[in-house]
Order: C-alpha cells, then sequence, then structure tokens
C-alpha cells in the first residue's frame, strides 16, 4: 500500500471533481452521437443503456475516495485516459516519480 502525504491528498481531493467532470462531459458528447446514429431508434436506446452501465464502473464516473486508494485510483484515471501523467504537475516530485514508475510497469 502507497503512503500519501496529506499534500498530495489535498490536491486530489480538489482535482479530481474537474477531472470526473471533463470525462462526463466527453462521455455525454459520445452519448449524443450514439443516439444521432442512423441506425434503428430502439438499437441507439439499447446500446446507450448498455454503454452507460459499463461507463458508470468507471473510476472517471464513480470513485472509492479513501485515501488509502488514491494511488490505485491515479493509476486508473490514467489507464481510462481520463487524465494524463502531465496532469500531476501540481502532486509532489516523489509522487509524480512513483506514478510514472507504476505506469511504466503496468503497460
Amino acid at each position: 500500500m502507497y503512503n500519501v502525504k496529506e499534500s498530495d491528498w489535498k490536491i486530489f481531493r480538489k482535482k479530481i471533481i474537474g477531472w470526473q467532470e471533463s470525462h462526463m462531459k466527453k462521455l455525454n458528447e459520445e452519448y449524443i452521437e450514439l443516439l444521432q446514429r442512423d441506425e434503428n431508434p430502439a438499437k441507439n436506446f439499447w446500446d446507450l443503456e448498455k454503454r452507460i452501465w459499463n461507463d458508470k464502473k468507471s473510476v472517471g464516473v464513480a470513485i472509492d475516495m479513501r485515501r488509502s486508494m488514491m494511488f490505485n485510483n491515479i493509476l486508473s484515471l490514467i489507464d481510462e485516459e481520463v487524465i494524463q501523467v502531465g496532469d500531476l504537475e501540481d502532486f509532489s516530485e516523489e509522487f509524480q516519480e512513483d506514478i510514472k514508475q507504476a505506469v511504466k510497469m503496468w503497460r
């Protein structure tokens, strides 16, 4: 388990709201495109329902806001392309380096 510094935890709590809202805005735009496809309206509806069912499991939509989960949550946000490593510039250098190392090992 990763020991998160208080300063990094405070930054995360401030940033996660914006990251999630940006991600959900992107999802909403994709949903609109899906509904506007030149397909059967029922197919569009059920495709959207399936898509939302899957998307709501994303860390970019619903997150376990425990300090002990922050490191893994950041990795998931990067993996799901909600954020990029460059979005962590306000975090401590140590945290950024640890994330970079974990991303290298994960990918």
